[in-house]
C-alpha cells in the first residue's frame, strides 16, 4: 500500500519557513523545507489541507498563521459542508485549514487530525490513471475530484481539476514554472502528468 511519508515544499528561505510552520501549525516532520530558487509564478497547482475536529480548532490554527505571517485568502466561515478558512503561507503554498463539524465540543486545540495534499490536474482522469497504474486504489471518484485510499499514509493524497482547484482556494488558476513541492513516498522517485515530483522517502 502506497504511502505518503512526507512533503518537502522548496523555499527561498528555509530558516523563516521552518520558524513559520512551527509558529503557524507545529507540523513536525510531516512537512519539511528545502532551499530553492527554480521560477516559479502565480498558482503552484497544489493546497494542502488541514482537516481538524471543531470550528474553534480551524480559527485558532488561522489565526496563528496569519499572525505569523500568512496572507488570508478565504475568510474562515461556515458552509454546507462545515466550517473552514484558507492561508498562503509567506513562502506561497495554500493551505486550508477546515473540519465537517459544525459545532465546539471543548475548548480550541492545536491538534490536527489528517493532512490532505489535493494536486490541481490538467486532465484528472489520466492523471488518475497514471496513479492507479503505480499501485494507487481510489477511495472516491467523481467527476472531476479523486481521493485515493491510504489508511496507513500521514498525509493523504487527492486530484482535483486545476481550475476548480484554484477556485476552491481563492486564487486565479494562472501559473507557471516550478510547482516547488515534492512528496516523499515509498511509490516513488517519478514525475506525474502534471509536473509533480516524487521521491523514494529518506528517514
Amino acid at each position: 500500500m502506497t504511502s505518503i511519508e512526507y512533503i518537502t515544499l522548496e523555499v527561498a528561505d528555509p530558516a523563516a519557513a521552518e520558524h513559520f510552520y512551527t509558529a503557524a501549525f507545529g507540523l513536525g516532520t510531516l512537512v519539511r523545507v528545502r532551499a530553492s530558487d527554480a521560477p516559479t509564478t502565480g498558482f503552484r497547482g497544489f493546497t494542502l489541507s488541514l482537516i481538524v475536529s471543531q470550528p474553534s480548532t480551524v480559527s485558532a490554527l488561522i489565526d496563528s498563521a496569519v499572525e505569523a505571517g500568512a496572507t488570508a485568502l478565504k475568510p474562515v466561515e461556515k458552509s454546507l459542508w462545515g466550517y473552514g478558512g484558507v492561508v498562503q503561507a509567506p513562502d506561497g503554498a495554500i493551505w486550508k485549514v477546515a473540519t465537517s463539524a459544525k459545532k465546539d465540543k471543548g475548548p480550541a486545540t492545536r491538534q490536527i487530525d489528517q493532512i490532505v495534499l489535493l494536486l490541481g490536474a490538467e486532465d484528472v482522469a489520466a492523471s488518475k490513471k497514471f496513479y492507479v497504474d503505480r499501485g494507487l486504489t481510489v477511495g472516491k471518484s467523481f467527476g472531476s475530484y479523486v481521493e485515493f485510499a491510504t489508511p496507513s499514509s500521514p498525509v493523504k493524497l487527492g486530484l482535483y481539476k486545476r481550475r476548480a482547484l484554484a477556485k476552491d482556494a481563492g486564487v486565479s488558476p494562472d501559473g507557471s514554472g516550478s510547482h516547488r513541492i515534492v512528496i516523499g513516498s515509498d511509490a516513488g522517485p517519478f514525475t506525474d502528468p502534471d509536473g509533480f515530483e516524487w521521491e523514494a522517502a529518506s528517514v
